[in-house]
């Protein structure tokens, strides 16, 4: 199947999904707009990127990282599910000796 085939099955298909849903009127969807979303929803329902690299045909995960930087939301729910360590912040205070030797240097 070609791009340009694609291109026109995708808009066919958004124009009957606009009959039932009024608000995709007027806006662009691109295949790579729904290939990007298709991305992004697997990566939200936990699927591995490299799985989602090798979907896309991505030659390499790194190229899929983009995908990891653009979610805020795995970001905050990352940054929830950590807690703070237990241990207690101490400030290093050197010895007389050793302020003495490094005097001495």
């Amino acid at each position: 199947m070609t791009r340009t085939n694609v291109a026109e099955r995708l808009n066919l298909a958004v124009s009957t999904a606009t009959k039932m849903c009024p608000q995709l009127a007027g806006r662009r969807i691109s295949p790579h707009t729904w290939r990007h979303t298709t991305a992004m929803h697997l990566l939200q329902a936990g699927v591995d990127l490299t799985v989602i690299a090798l979907w896309l045909g991505h030659e390499s995960p790194v190229t899929t990282h983009g995908y990891v930087e653009a979610d805020m939301g795995m970001k905050e729910r990352a940054l929830a599910a950590i807690t703070p360590p237990a241990t207690q912040h101490k400030r290093y205070r050197p010895t007389d000796a050793l302020l003495q030797f490094l005097e001495s240097l």
